[in-house]
């Protein structure tokens, strides 16, 4: 596993890599953000914001939600997968935000986990982006470039990452680091066609080595 040293070097490489970091998903308010933060399980934020560009013209507050059939939620997010659980759990979440929060999206990272549809990682994208509380989401690529760098063990459960990544990244820099860790894993160390070869990371990537040393055996092997 890396050292505090060589994990700094990887943060401020990624600074530099992107430096526009930032929530991709498209929204104007905290409730808009909680709406596409659920529509985005298992999903990209590329066809979350195509959806939520009209969903959120005909709906805008939690009222609107719960105006309309479950039905009608369901063909309006159809698109996306689990619709019909999450057209389930948006109505849900919307009577909840009235009965119990005023219709306001709470502050609190234990208080959204109450929401139905609404897990962890959700609920530290909303913290973090929509009220500047210090988080850090693991989603799959935060997940993946912890385990490939070397931030945590393979083993670890995405809970296990989350508290690694909080112990070694100071604490006014989780959020940024927690948008930059996407966009590195998004468009750079990509799940299927990472680019190893041209990542100014190698040299202390474990994954990266292992995955050029294989490369280099079967060009040598093809020639």
């Amino acid at each position: 596993m890396l050292n505090k040293q060589q994990i700094r070097y990887c943060l401020d490489k990624m600074a530099q890599m992107f430096p526009n970091a930032h929530c991709e998903l498209i929204h104007s308010n905290p409730f808009e953000l909680l709406i596409a933060v659920v529509l985005s399980a298992q999903c990209t934020d590329a066809l979350v914001n195509k959806v939520t560009r009209q969903l959120f013209q005909k709906y805008k507050k939690p009222e609107d939600y719960l105006a309309v059939s479950l039905e009608e939620l369901q063909q309006d997010i159809r698109s996306i997968g689990l619709y019909r659980n999450k057209a389930k759990n948006i109505q849900k979440l919307c009577q909840m935000l009235l009965e119990k929060y005023n219709g306001e999206v709470p502050k609190d990272r234990d208080e959204l986990m109450k929401l139905p549809g609404v897990g962890r990682k959700t609920a530290n994208v909303v913290v973090s982006v929509a009220f500047g509380v210090p988080a850090i989401a693991v989603d799959t690529h935060v997940e993946r470039v912890s385990k490939r760098l070397g931030f945590c063990r393979w083993k670890d459960s995405v809970l296990e990452v989350e508290e690694t990544l909080m112990r070694k990244v100071p604490k006014e820099e989780w959020s940024i680091t927690h948008h930059r860790m996407i966009f590195f894993g998004r468009y750079h160390c990509k799940a299927q066609s990472p680019q190893c070869h041209v990542c100014p990371l190698l040299e202390l990537c474990r994954e990266g080595k292992k995955r050029m040393k294989s490369r280099g055996d079967h060009l040598a092997r093809t020639e």
